[in-house]
């Protein structure tokens, strides 16, 4: 008789990540639970519930009789996560952690504690995803042995395993794996991919998880929790001054000190257009649909593509149409993708595009299946720039931010 296979469940001390080991178990599986810290509440003077968060995990394995372990992976999220966070706001761009801590921790750190420590045959998660293999072909991916070396796909004959979204379109968290390793995503199982998330707490209900279902679900950035965000960023960056400036006449309408510039003394609610990384000056729009926030052109950094090559068309074509999105759960946007020898991409949105912002991934997606992405690097002119006959934005290498100045 053949053993059980064994999966290595991350567990957040979430709801979702508690129902997705419940239901491997479910499965006829040996299902271990990690909870993994990966920051360090003794470095921080705000309030930090990793130690909850570990409790509650703790408390899952209990309910569903499965072992628990715990590492710590603070170091390699400081140097990997964290650093570039910061990095990338002294450079006056937006960055997404969530997305980096993805690809670097969960699908690379834990993903090798798993399965080289704890002798996982697989690993899971509680994203909303979905990819192309059934769980046993997942299984099957341990005894599959790749080429080593730089060249290994040009001799490679093999199907790449497809990140698609979950059935939940709302609760679709590609967006956040985007950049994960295709060898990584081979060797994972995501139970809740078929599921909604109001099943998924019916499942937790009638499962004797209560004090996870009772959770807030977490919505910001793990390490800053409920605290003030401008005062945290100064905790571990200089501040840079400068001015709120008009888009439309280079009026200075007041100054600010902070890292993250917003306004709060103004009559008006304005909004940021983009941002002088150098003096420090934010320009502003007067209301919410200026055209000075719309754009219709981007470029990415070199794109991470999930099947690790880019599409055949486009490099077949050097063009190709698909969808993208810079946020989570904003609408898909229709645009071309232009492929550069450097394996960066222009996207050309089919329609401008509010509040494009650098730093912030460009996730691509085609017929259900998320491509990969590529950060946000450089922006094309804003519409206001357009209509005045500008060839250039006022400031090329910065752009829109998202969020109002309130």
């Amino acid at each position: 008789m053949q053993a059980a296979r064994h999966v290595v469940c991350a567990l957040s001390g979430g709801v979702d990540s508690a129902v997705s080991a419940l239901l491997l178990k479910r499965r006829g599986y040996q299902v271990t639970g990690v909870f993994m810290k990966n920051w360090d509440s003794l470095d921080e003077h705000g309030v930090c519930t990793a130690d909850q968060d570990c409790e509650d995990a703790y408390r899952v394995c209990q309910v569903l009789d499965i072992p628990f372990h715990q590492v710590s992976y603070v170091k390699e999220y400081w140097n990997d996560v964290f650093s570039d966070f910061l990095n990338e706001y002294e450079k006056g761009r937006t960055p997404n952690p969530d997305v980096v801590c993805n690809k670097h921790i969960k699908f690379s750190c834990f993903f090798h504690y798993a399965v080289n420590s704890l002798g996982a045959d697989a690993v899971a998660t509680g994203h909303y995803a979905r990819t192309s293999l059934e769980d046993e072909e997942v299984f099957q991916q341990k005894y599959i042995k790749r080429p080593e070396g730089l060249f290994r796909n040009r001799f490679e004959v093999r199907n790449a395993v497809k990140l698609l979204q979950a059935a939940d379109g709302f609760k679709d968290q590609t967006f956040f794996l985007s950049q994960v390793s295709q060898d990584a995503l081979r060797r994972t199982i995501f139970p809740l991919g078929e599921l909604t998330k109001d099943f998924v707490k019916k499942i937790a209900a009638e499962n004797k998880l209560h004090h996870v279902l009772q959770k807030k679900e977490s919505m910001g950035i793990c390490f800053i929790g409920k605290r003030d965000f401008e005062k945290f960023l100064l905790q571990y960056l200089q501040p840079r001054p400068g001015n709120f400036i008009s888009i439309e006449d280079n009026k200075v309408l007041g100054k600010h000190q902070g890292q993250r510039a917003r306004i709060g003394g103004l009559k008006e609610p304005w909004y940021v257009v983009e941002k002088d990384g150098v003096k420090g000056d934010v320009f502003v729009a007067p209301h919410v649909d200026h055209p000075a926030l719309f754009r219709e052109l981007l470029r990415t950094s070199r794109v991470h593509w999930i099947a690790e090559e880019p599409p055949a068309a486009l490099v077949r074509d050097r063009m190709m149409e698909c969808h993208f999105r810079f946020r989570h759960q904003m609408a898909l946007v229709p645009c071309v993708l232009t492929l550069n020898q450097d394996g960066t991409v222009w996207v050309t949105a089919v329609k401008a595009v509010r509040a494009l912002t650098l730093g912030q991934f460009a996730v691509f997606y085609k017929e259900g299946e998320c491509l990969g992405s590529g950060k946000i690097l450089r922006l094309g002119p804003s519409a206001y720039t357009l209509q005045r006959g500008q060839s250039r934005p006022r400031v090329a290498s910065q752009g829109p931010g998202p969020d109002p100045a309130p």
